[in-house]
């Protein structure tokens, strides 16, 4: 199995989802372009873009890793805690009455594994690892 075709087509899914709900906000606040004011409009737009903004270069990241023979066991744990963090991260900004414990979680955990699989990839790029 390709580790990071798996855990990318769930993050292309939920991806799909922040989309949809947008699209779904868009209808019922009746606004085409923008945020119209809206908090919760506003809170889906970033949590969407958040995602788009972190995401990409993180798969881009583990997939390295996995061509580049990393231990497959640290690519599933990297990848199914950038697949927790952005589920937690978007549950939490999303909420109007909003628990930073889940933005916090969520940004941390992303932003961690972008730091060990670019640390790994350098360790692998010098021959250490």
């Amino acid at each position: 199995m390709i580790i990071t075709i798996f855990y990318a087509s769930f993050l292309a899914l939920f991806y799909i989802y922040l989309s949809l709900r947008i699209i779904t906000l868009r209808k019922e606040i009746r606004v085409s372009i923008g945020d119209g004011g809206s908090n919760i409009l506003n809170r889906s737009i970033r949590v969407h873009a958040n995602f788009s903004e972190y995401v990409p270069l993180t798969l881009l990241l583990l997939y390295l890793l996995e061509t580049h023979e990393a231990n497959a066991i640290v690519v599933h744990l990297l990848a199914t805690l950038l697949l927790v963090a952005r589920i937690v991260h978007a549950y939490g900004v999303s909420q109007t009455n909003e628990n930073l414990k889940f933005r916090i979680f969520g940004m941390f955990s992303t932003l961690c594994v972008i730091a060990i699989s670019a640390i790994y990839l350098l360790l692998i790029g010098v021959g250490i690892a």
